[in-house]
């Protein structure tokens, strides 16, 4: 008697469209109850390790230019812990390397070299010209040039309300810092500000 109410209980789940997408949808939300809210509570997802600061006024500039290009369409920050991967590029990426990254720029695919550890691999120069013309430093190389970067200004008026913003959800900004942010970038190109970001890429775990 037992089994046969199990099996029409199972067919009638099974046949009913709308018990079925419901179902699922609460064994996803538990699942995924399960994996994450932990991660809240974990000081090594939730705290920056040590020598991570939040970015400058100029780096965060640049970092903004960089999603606004979509360069991490190509350019995942996440080293992964496989063998080949740590010995060209360093250190596997960490959580705390990216608590204040908002939104973070981990991605599972990626096209063009890995930018976790990129800070001061190369000069500022370099970076310049690889922006301005990839090929002219990497013959191979099938990015694309931003040679507007080297004319447009950053925009300093946005940048006090921009940090403000950040600090609403975690980022240690001062007022002292947020203050001088627009002086800090005035006179700048968006290319001066990527660079400053690039340059800052994956330190604290040289």
């Amino acid at each position: 008697m037992s089994n046969n109410n199990s099996g029409l209980s199972h067919a009638a789940i099974e046949t009913n469209n709308f018990l079925m997408i419901v179902l699922i949808l609460i064994a996803l939300l538990f699942g995924g109850l399960v994996e994450i809210v932990p991660l809240f509570f974990q000081k090594s997802t939730t705290e920056p390790i040590k020598g991570v600061l939040p970015y400058t006024a100029l780096q965060q500039a640049g970092r903004d230019v960089y999603t606004r290009e979509g360069c991490y369409n190509c350019h995942s920050q996440m080293i992964r812990p496989f063998r080949a991967e740590t010995l060209r590029y360093g250190h596997y990426s960490v959580a705390g390397e990216s608590v204040y990254d908002h939104p973070f720029q981990w991605g599972s695919k990626r096209t063009g070299p890995d930018l976790a550890r990129v800070g001061a691999k190369y000069s500022d120069e370099w970076h310049r010209i690889h922006l301005t013309n990839p090929r002219d430093v990497v013959p191979e190389s099938n990015m694309p040039s931003y040679p507007w970067l080297a004319k447009n200004m950053v925009d300093a008026d946005s940048l006090p309300a921009h940090l403000r913003a950040l600090r609403t959800v975690g980022v240690p900004y001062t007022d002292e810092q947020i203050a001088k942010a627009s002086e800090e970038v005035k006179g700048k190109t968006e290319l001066d500000a990527v660079i400053a970001y690039l340059q800052a890429l994956g330190l604290a775990l040289k």
